[in-house]
Protein backbone atom coordinates (compact mmCIF):
# COMPACT_ATOMS: atom_id res chain seq x y z
CA UNK A 1 0.00 0.00 0.00
CA UNK A 2 1.45 3.49 -0.98
CA UNK A 3 3.02 5.04 1.91
CA UNK A 4 0.33 7.98 2.21
CA UNK A 5 -1.66 5.67 3.72
CA UNK A 6 0.56 6.20 6.69
CA UNK A 7 -0.39 9.63 6.81
CA UNK A 8 -2.38 11.24 9.49
CA UNK A 9 -5.30 13.88 8.23
CA UNK A 10 -5.56 14.75 11.81
CA UNK A 11 -6.56 18.88 11.87
CA UNK A 12 -6.34 19.32 8.23
CA UNK A 13 -10.56 18.64 8.66
CA UNK A 14 -10.83 19.98 11.69
CA UNK A 15 -13.38 22.70 11.83
CA UNK A 16 -15.71 21.01 9.37
CA UNK A 17 -19.16 21.60 9.86
CA UNK A 18 -21.93 19.35 10.84
CA UNK A 19 -23.95 20.23 8.13
CA UNK A 20 -21.67 18.85 5.47
CA UNK A 21 -22.13 15.22 6.71
CA UNK A 22 -23.24 13.05 4.15
CA UNK A 23 -24.22 8.92 4.38
CA UNK A 24 -22.96 7.09 1.11
CA UNK A 25 -24.93 3.92 1.44
CA UNK A 26 -23.74 2.69 -1.69
CA UNK A 27 -20.13 2.34 -0.17
CA UNK A 28 -21.32 1.57 3.55
CA UNK A 29 -19.99 -1.86 5.07
CA UNK A 30 -16.58 -2.98 7.01
CA UNK A 31 -16.17 -6.28 5.13
CA UNK A 32 -16.27 -3.63 1.61
CA UNK A 33 -13.54 -1.94 3.02
CA UNK A 34 -11.33 -5.16 4.35
CA UNK A 35 -11.66 -6.43 0.97
CA UNK A 36 -10.34 -3.60 -0.55
CA UNK A 37 -7.30 -3.39 2.28
CA UNK A 38 -6.56 -7.19 1.21
CA UNK A 39 -6.74 -6.24 -2.82
CA UNK A 40 -4.95 -3.10 -2.45
CA UNK A 41 -1.91 -4.74 -0.51
CA UNK A 42 -2.01 -7.55 -2.96
CA UNK A 43 -2.10 -10.38 0.00
CA UNK A 44 -3.62 -13.77 0.27
CA UNK A 45 -7.19 -13.60 2.05
CA UNK A 46 -6.41 -17.28 3.57
CA UNK A 47 -3.42 -15.49 5.24
CA UNK A 48 -4.18 -11.68 5.87
CA UNK A 49 -1.75 -9.84 7.73
CA UNK A 50 -3.69 -9.23 10.54
CA UNK A 51 -1.57 -5.84 12.50
CA UNK A 52 -1.15 -4.13 8.97
CA UNK A 53 -4.96 -4.37 7.68
CA UNK A 54 -5.85 -3.40 11.11
CA UNK A 55 -3.59 -0.43 11.41
CA UNK A 56 -4.53 0.61 7.94
CA UNK A 57 -8.42 -0.29 8.70
CA UNK A 58 -8.28 2.53 11.77
CA UNK A 59 -6.49 4.98 9.69
CA UNK A 60 -9.28 5.03 7.03
CA UNK A 61 -12.53 4.89 10.43
CA UNK A 62 -10.39 7.93 11.28
CA UNK A 63 -10.56 9.48 7.86
CA UNK A 64 -13.71 8.98 7.42
CA UNK A 65 -14.72 10.42 10.63
CA UNK A 66 -12.93 13.53 9.90
CA UNK A 67 -14.49 14.03 6.41
CA UNK A 68 -18.34 14.03 8.31
CA UNK A 69 -19.09 10.98 6.44
CA UNK A 70 -21.63 8.69 8.32
CA UNK A 71 -19.96 5.73 9.63
CA UNK A 72 -22.25 2.74 10.39
CA UNK A 73 -22.03 0.44 14.09
CA UNK A 74 -20.81 -2.47 11.84
CA UNK A 75 -17.87 -0.38 11.00
CA UNK A 76 -16.89 -0.09 15.20
CA UNK A 77 -17.41 -3.49 15.80
CA UNK A 78 -15.30 -4.75 13.15
CA UNK A 79 -12.49 -2.73 14.31
CA UNK A 80 -12.99 -4.45 18.02
CA UNK A 81 -13.13 -8.01 15.96
CA UNK A 82 -9.81 -6.66 14.18
CA UNK A 83 -7.99 -6.11 17.73
CA UNK A 84 -9.22 -9.17 19.21
CA UNK A 85 -8.10 -11.23 16.51
CA UNK A 86 -4.38 -9.05 16.38
CA UNK A 87 -4.25 -9.69 20.80
CA UNK A 88 -5.48 -13.41 19.70
CA UNK A 89 -2.54 -14.17 17.82
CA UNK A 90 0.00 -12.24 19.75
CA UNK A 91 -0.33 -14.92 22.61
CA UNK A 92 2.03 -17.49 22.60
CA UNK A 93 1.15 -21.08 21.02
CA UNK A 94 0.21 -23.52 23.14
CA UNK A 95 2.88 -26.29 23.92
CA UNK A 96 1.47 -29.79 22.01
CA UNK A 97 2.90 -31.66 24.73
CA UNK A 98 0.95 -30.13 27.16
CA UNK A 99 -1.99 -30.74 25.61
CA UNK A 100 -3.87 -33.03 24.02
CA UNK A 101 -2.53 -32.73 20.42
CA UNK A 102 -5.73 -30.69 19.46
CA UNK A 103 -5.00 -28.52 16.96
CA UNK A 104 -5.51 -24.75 17.28
CA UNK A 105 -8.10 -23.27 14.88
CA UNK A 106 -6.64 -20.03 13.40
CA UNK A 107 -7.92 -16.55 15.25
CA UNK A 108 -8.34 -15.20 11.28
CA UNK A 109 -10.57 -18.69 10.25
CA UNK A 110 -13.82 -16.86 10.90
CA UNK A 111 -13.00 -13.33 9.36
CA UNK A 112 -12.05 -15.16 6.34
CA UNK A 113 -15.34 -17.07 6.46
CA UNK A 114 -17.02 -13.93 6.57
CA UNK A 115 -14.62 -12.36 3.57
CA UNK A 116 -15.40 -15.02 1.56
CA UNK A 117 -19.22 -15.14 1.97
CA UNK A 118 -19.29 -11.60 1.56
CA UNK A 119 -17.33 -10.96 -1.67
CA UNK A 120 -19.09 -14.24 -3.37
CA UNK A 121 -23.04 -12.60 -2.64
CA UNK A 122 -21.09 -8.84 -3.52
CA UNK A 123 -19.71 -10.19 -6.73
CA UNK A 124 -23.12 -11.63 -7.66
CA UNK A 125 -25.12 -8.79 -7.41
CA UNK A 126 -22.62 -6.41 -8.78
CA UNK A 127 -24.13 -5.75 -12.01
CA UNK A 128 -27.84 -5.62 -10.75
CA UNK A 129 -26.47 -2.82 -8.52
CA UNK A 130 -24.75 -0.84 -10.96
CA UNK A 131 -28.43 -0.42 -11.89
CA UNK A 132 -30.21 0.07 -8.82
CA UNK A 133 -30.62 4.26 -9.31
CA UNK A 134 -30.36 4.59 -12.79
CA UNK A 135 -33.45 3.62 -14.81
CA UNK A 136 -35.24 3.35 -11.97
CA UNK A 137 -34.91 6.95 -10.73
CA UNK A 138 -33.24 8.39 -12.79
CA UNK A 139 -33.36 8.36 -17.00
CA UNK A 140 -30.93 9.34 -18.74
CA UNK A 141 -29.05 8.40 -22.31
CA UNK A 142 -26.21 6.46 -21.55
CA UNK A 143 -22.87 6.82 -23.09
CA UNK A 144 -21.63 4.14 -25.70
CA UNK A 145 -19.68 1.40 -24.37
CA UNK A 146 -16.33 2.39 -23.76
CA UNK A 147 -16.31 5.47 -25.26
CA UNK A 148 -15.26 8.36 -22.88
CA UNK A 149 -12.33 6.45 -21.90
CA UNK A 150 -10.48 6.31 -25.44
CA UNK A 151 -7.41 7.60 -25.32
CA UNK A 152 -6.92 6.83 -21.64
CA UNK A 153 -5.90 3.29 -20.88
CA UNK A 154 -2.18 3.18 -19.63
CA UNK A 155 -0.45 -0.22 -19.42
CA UNK A 156 -2.32 -1.37 -16.70
CA UNK A 157 -5.24 0.15 -16.58
CA UNK A 158 -7.92 1.63 -16.63
CA UNK A 159 -9.11 1.35 -12.97
CA UNK A 160 -12.08 2.47 -11.53
CA UNK A 161 -11.11 3.74 -8.16
CA UNK A 162 -13.74 3.21 -5.23
CA UNK A 163 -14.77 5.24 -1.64
CA UNK A 164 -11.30 4.26 -0.07
CA UNK A 165 -9.15 5.15 -3.17
CA UNK A 166 -10.72 8.66 -3.92
CA UNK A 167 -10.13 9.28 -0.04
CA UNK A 168 -6.47 8.60 -0.02
CA UNK A 169 -6.11 10.61 -3.53
CA UNK A 170 -8.01 13.50 -1.47
CA UNK A 171 -6.09 12.80 1.37
CA UNK A 172 -2.83 13.38 -0.93
CA UNK A 173 -4.26 16.80 -2.45
CA UNK A 174 -4.33 17.85 0.88
CA UNK A 175 -1.20 17.11 2.36
CA UNK A 176 -0.16 19.78 -0.43
CA UNK A 177 -2.35 22.78 1.00
CA UNK A 178 -0.01 25.79 2.35
CA UNK A 179 -0.45 25.73 6.33
CA UNK A 180 -2.35 29.46 5.91
CA UNK A 181 -5.13 27.95 3.77
CA UNK A 182 -5.30 24.69 5.80
CA UNK A 183 -6.13 26.94 8.94
CA UNK A 184 -8.08 30.24 6.98
CA UNK A 185 -12.06 30.07 8.89
CA UNK A 186 -14.51 29.94 5.93
CA UNK A 187 -16.52 33.35 5.32
CA UNK A 188 -20.05 34.10 5.11
CA UNK A 189 -20.42 32.69 1.13
CA UNK A 190 -20.10 28.65 2.70
CA UNK A 191 -20.81 26.32 -0.27
CA UNK A 192 -23.45 23.91 0.14
CA UNK A 193 -23.20 20.16 -1.54
CA UNK A 194 -26.12 20.99 -3.80
CA UNK A 195 -24.08 23.61 -5.21
CA UNK A 196 -20.55 22.16 -5.50
CA UNK A 197 -22.69 19.67 -7.02
CA UNK A 198 -24.24 22.19 -9.86
CA UNK A 199 -20.98 23.53 -9.71
CA UNK A 200 -19.21 19.68 -10.94
CA UNK A 201 -21.63 19.28 -13.67
CA UNK A 202 -21.15 22.59 -15.30
CA UNK A 203 -17.60 22.55 -15.27
CA UNK A 204 -17.95 19.30 -16.87
CA UNK A 205 -20.28 20.58 -19.78
CA UNK A 206 -19.10 20.13 -22.85
CA UNK A 207 -16.01 17.79 -22.06
CA UNK A 208 -15.21 14.33 -22.32
CA UNK A 209 -13.25 14.30 -18.88
CA UNK A 210 -11.56 16.68 -16.31
CA UNK A 211 -8.56 15.88 -14.17
CA UNK A 212 -9.73 14.89 -10.27
CA UNK A 213 -6.75 16.92 -9.02
CA UNK A 214 -8.04 20.64 -11.31
CA UNK A 215 -11.21 20.14 -9.84
CA UNK A 216 -9.82 21.58 -6.72
CA UNK A 217 -8.80 25.09 -7.79
CA UNK A 218 -5.58 26.76 -6.12
CA UNK A 219 -7.39 29.34 -4.48
CA UNK A 220 -9.85 27.16 -2.43
CA UNK A 221 -9.87 27.02 1.24
CA UNK A 222 -9.84 23.22 3.22
CA UNK A 223 -13.46 24.04 3.95
CA UNK A 224 -14.43 24.58 0.14
CA UNK A 225 -11.94 21.87 -0.90
CA UNK A 226 -13.78 18.58 1.23
CA UNK A 227 -17.62 20.10 0.26
CA UNK A 228 -16.43 19.47 -3.07
CA UNK A 229 -15.42 15.98 -2.61
CA UNK A 230 -18.22 15.30 -0.86
CA UNK A 231 -20.26 16.26 -3.41
CA UNK A 232 -18.13 14.67 -6.04
CA UNK A 233 -18.60 11.29 -3.65
CA UNK A 234 -22.36 11.83 -4.18
CA UNK A 235 -22.29 11.61 -8.29
CA UNK A 236 -20.35 8.53 -8.19
CA UNK A 237 -22.51 6.91 -5.28
CA UNK A 238 -25.54 7.74 -8.16
CA UNK A 239 -23.32 6.81 -10.92
CA UNK A 240 -23.63 10.10 -12.86
CA UNK A 241 -19.83 10.06 -12.62
CA UNK A 242 -16.90 8.05 -12.60
CA UNK A 243 -13.48 8.15 -11.84
CA UNK A 244 -10.77 6.19 -13.46
CA UNK A 245 -7.21 6.40 -13.50
CA UNK A 246 -5.08 5.53 -16.37
CA UNK A 247 -2.47 3.76 -14.80
CA UNK A 248 -1.68 2.24 -11.38
CA UNK A 249 -0.50 5.63 -9.49
CA UNK A 250 -1.25 7.34 -12.81
CA UNK A 251 -3.31 10.78 -13.63
CA UNK A 252 -7.21 10.33 -12.12
CA UNK A 253 -9.74 11.72 -14.51
CA UNK A 254 -13.60 12.56 -14.10
CA UNK A 255 -15.86 10.86 -16.35
CA UNK A 256 -19.89 11.71 -16.98
CA UNK A 257 -21.28 8.14 -16.66
CA UNK A 258 -23.89 9.62 -18.85
CA UNK A 259 -24.54 13.11 -20.96
CA UNK A 260 -24.23 15.74 -18.62
CA UNK A 261 -26.23 17.81 -21.45
CA UNK A 262 -28.93 17.15 -24.30
CA UNK A 263 -28.63 18.05 -27.93
CA UNK A 264 -29.93 21.93 -26.50
CA UNK A 265 -27.60 22.46 -23.87
CA UNK A 266 -29.85 21.75 -21.08
CA UNK A 267 -28.71 19.95 -18.05
CA UNK A 268 -29.70 16.00 -18.59
CA UNK A 269 -31.04 14.40 -15.58
CA UNK A 270 -30.62 16.49 -12.79
CA UNK A 271 -31.79 15.66 -9.57
CA UNK A 272 -30.58 18.65 -7.83
CA UNK A 273 -32.78 21.59 -7.94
Amino acid sequence: MPQAAETSPTSLFEGAEQGYSIKLDAFEGPLDLLLHLIRKNEVDIYDIPIALITRQYLDYLKLMKELNLDLAGDFLVMASTLLQIKSRMLLPLPDPEEGEGEEQEDPRAELVRRLIEYQRYRDAGLELGARELLGREVFVRPCADGCCLEGFAGDDGPFELDLFELSEAFNRLLAKIPMARAHEVAGQDTLSIVDAINEILTRLDGQDSMEFESLFQEDMGKERMIVTFLALLELCRIKLLKVIQNSRYGTIYIFPSVPVTDDNGVVDALPFA
